[in-house]
């Protein structure tokens, strides 16, 4: 990756100029967003540029250039229009109708070469009537942040937004979370969408139920086409909706991820996890750890997560009333425990190294390991992480042989806690055969990575940015996530 200022090669085609955009939202017209024009920066040095998700979009990353990035996403030379999208939505309770993108826009849709629909969201690109007096300009830390989150909850299962570039822009920002003045950029995050539930909720504030239906059936067209033919089509995307929330807050839950700023404008109509603030990984099993500063009263904590999403889909059906009816959108809310229940069991299984077990033993199983997680204090991640990295088949001949190598030592008062876990987790590995120990080790070791985002990961590498302009260990640490190390 070039470090040093790009320019562009005005003798090929810029990779990205030249993809078939697709005028999907531009198309039901301007009642949904507002043409604006990307600021101009003194500088574009590219820091990031996502490889790995070129070949998505048809393209050979041995062919685009750095100098492609810096034109199509730093420049933005060439691409019209440029739309701020409008949207309402609620704020920690509170019904907020001043929002909108107000430091980003929609670069364009694409269709990507698994058929499915892809938008380039911009942040940190300047001002946009959604400003609201603010610059709309993105924090240089606040761009590595995201990277970072987006890599490492890919490679951990969550469906999720991803960011494919990064480029900082030279100027200089002043903010009151960060020492000032603070370095700036420009991020592009690659999604399926970016419609949120405040898109539908600035609709129902306005009173255009007509509008309401069209939004809707344009969401079912493109991220929903399976239901285009169907009778009762809306609501089925409802409940389809909730199973895709439920799904996705038990994948934060599993990965002991903290999003932090769950208001209705961060939640995605796709059920993709996307906008990433001041979110924070667990460091151990805290059920009220609260990753933003300013949740005061730990409304969107770690254990809130599941029913907050829930609130969430159930304010979205006063938006939606004029087109779908509530009977049936509470009908399909209702499924939501289940949904979530399902999921979270089965991906904290997989992180134990089980695929399936029989009701009552993984009821048991996973009582107990949170149980233990949350009495001793342990650090989360470096738990399951050890079970993988010691695990051993010779666990099946006695109890005490299970994580006997490792370094997860009980704290006083905990120990008969994780002797009954390691009786348990023995017991239940002479259920299987010896050939499955395999299997058991390689979900473990799938699903249990060595690297995990705590904040001191972060400032780890954030600070030789800081200091020497060093960015090797971001990129190391990009690396380390990718290969699942």
């Amino acid at each position: 990756m070039t470090l040093a200022e790009n320019s562009n090669n005005n003798n090929s085609i810029n990779a990205f100029l030249g993809l078939n955009y697709e005028p999907a939202l531009e198309s039901l017209g301007n009642d949904y967003y507002d043409e604006v024009a990307a600021a101009e920066f003194p500088q574009h040095i590219l820091r990031w540029r996502n490889d790995a998700l070129l070949p998505r979009l048809g393209l050979d990353p041995e062919v685009v250039t750095d100098a492609d990035f810096v034109t199509a996403f730093g420049k933005f030379e060439k691409r019209k229009p440029l739309l701020a999208l409008r949207y309402h939505g609620y704020q920690f309770g509170e019904y907020n109708p001043m929002l909108g993108d107000g430091r980003g826009f929609l670069y364009g849709q694409v269709r990507g070469s698994d058929g499915e629909l892809y938008d380039f969201g911009t942040k940190g690109s300047g001002r946009t009537p959604y400003s609201r007096g603010g610059d709309g300009m993105l924090t240089l830390k606040g761009g590595v942040r995201e990277v970072l989150a987006a890599e490492a909850l890919h490679h951990m299962g969550v469906r999720t937004s991803r960011c494919l570039s990064m480029i900082e822009t030279g100027l200089s920002l002043w903010r009151g979370d960060e020492p000032s003045p603070t370095r700036s950029c420009v991020m592009v995050r690659m999604s399926k969408s970016h419609i949120r539930f405040g898109t539908f909720e600035r609709l129902h504030y306005l009173r255009r139920p007509d509008l309401t239906k069209k939004l809707l059936d344009h969401v079912i067209e493109q991220y929903y086409p399976n239901l285009i033919h169907e009778q009762e089509k809306y609501a089925l995307f409802y409940a389809e909706l909730v199973k895709r929330v439920a799904e996705l807050v038990a994948q934060w839950m599993a990965a002991g991820f903290c999003h932090a700023v769950l208001n209705t404008d961060n939640m995605s109509i796709t059920g993709e996890s996307f906008d990433y603030g001041p979110y924070a990984f667990i460091p151990t099993y805290q059920p009220y750890f609260t990753a933003a500063y300013f949740d005061y009263y730990k409304r969107y904590c770690y254990s809130h997560q599941p029913s907050i999403c829930q609130l969430n889909l159930e304010m979205l059906q006063e938006a939606l009333k004029s087109v779908i009816a509530l009977a049936d959108m509470e009908m399909g809310l209702a499924s939501f425990d289940e949904h979530y229940q399902r999921e979270y069991d089965s991906l904290m299984l997989q992180k134990i190294g089980f695929e399936q077990l029989q009701d009552t033993q993984k009821t048991e199983l996973l009582k107990l390991t949170i149980q233990f997680l949350q009495d001793s204090q342990v650090g989360y991640h470096q738990f399951f992480y050890e079970i993988a990295r010691t695990f051993s088949p010779k666990w099946r001949d006695e109890p005490g042989l299970v994580m006997a190598t490792s370094n997860i030592v009980p704290v006083t008062g905990t120990s008969e806690i994780f002797d009954n876990w390691c009786i348990l987790y023995h017991k239940l590995l002479n259920n299987f055969d010896i050939q499955d120990m395999s299997i058991i080790a390689q979900n473990l070791a799938l699903n249990n990575p060595k690297t995990v985002l705590l904040r001191p990961v972060i400032e780890s590498i954030w600070e030789p940015i800081t200091q020497e302009d060093n960015w090797q260990p971001f990129y190391e640490l990009v690396k380390q996530i990718q290969s699942g190390n």
